[in-house]
């Protein structure tokens, strides 16, 4: 078992090691699992990757992320802002770009369309994610896959049991259609996370309510 300040410490340690994030800008708080994430960072970016970091570390069961954005020099335009993503959606191979539309609002992203595969979602976010001057992204693009045949649950199944990070027993799935909904507890964020991207490899699936819990005790610190 963990205590609050041993969890603390892991995070700050995950966060150390991230090439690209200076730890002395991130502040790290722990309670019962829940870390909290605050101070400034110079990209958009690095805020994405001090939240995947803490993630990672086990024993974190949610991560409150208060981190703000605040550009060195002077404020780029949403024109701007704008032109540089269409550009950068462009010249990513794994995104349709025609199938994406884009809106910017005092350095906010807001992404929309339709694609047939997750990967294709997850890469056009991405791909925002290093331009200078976004401040924060909200992705609304949907999914809806080409193939119309029925999604074979015996075949997630397999696929989850077959990597070692997860203990699939404890995962338990629903079909409905196009959508496949998880329940069932794992360890750590990452592991949920990890049985996500698991599922939407499936060919046919629109749509994933990923419903794990994640577990894990903590001893309590007088």
């Amino acid at each position: 078992m963990k205590t609050n300040e041993e969890l603390q410490r892991d995070v700050q340690n995950a966060i150390k090691w991230e090439p690209q994030l200076h730890a002395a800008e991130i502040g790290v708080t722990a309670k019962d699992g829940v870390i909290t994430l605050m101070g400034s960072v110079d990209a958009y970016f690095k805020k994405i990757e001090a939240e995947n970091a803490a993630k990672n570390v086990d024993g974190v069961k949610a991560v409150a992320e208060e981190i703000e954005i605040k550009y060195s020099n002077s404020a780029k335009s949403d024109q701007d802002i704008a032109n540089d993503a269409l550009k950068a959606l462009i010249d990513n191979w794994n995104v349709p770009e025609e199938k994406i539309q884009l809106k910017v609002e005092k350095g906010w992203v807001t992404l929309e369309g339709q694609v047939t595969w997750n990967y294709q979602r997850e890469a056009a976010e991405k791909s925002i994610g290093h331009i200078l001057g976004v401040k924060g992204l909200t992705n609304r693009i949907k999914i809806k896959a080409e193939v119309q045949n029925q999604i074979d649950k015996n075949n997630i199944k397999r696929a989850l049991a077959s990597n070692w990070t997860l203990h699939a027993e404890n995962i338990f799935l629903k079909v409905e259609g196009t959508k496949v909904t998880l329940t069932g507890a794992v360890n750590s964020l990452f592991q949920k996370d990890l049985a996500e991207k698991i599922v939407w490899k499936t060919p046919g699936i629109w749509s994933v309510d990923n419903e794990l819990v994640v577990q894990h005790k903590y001893a309590i610190s007088e």
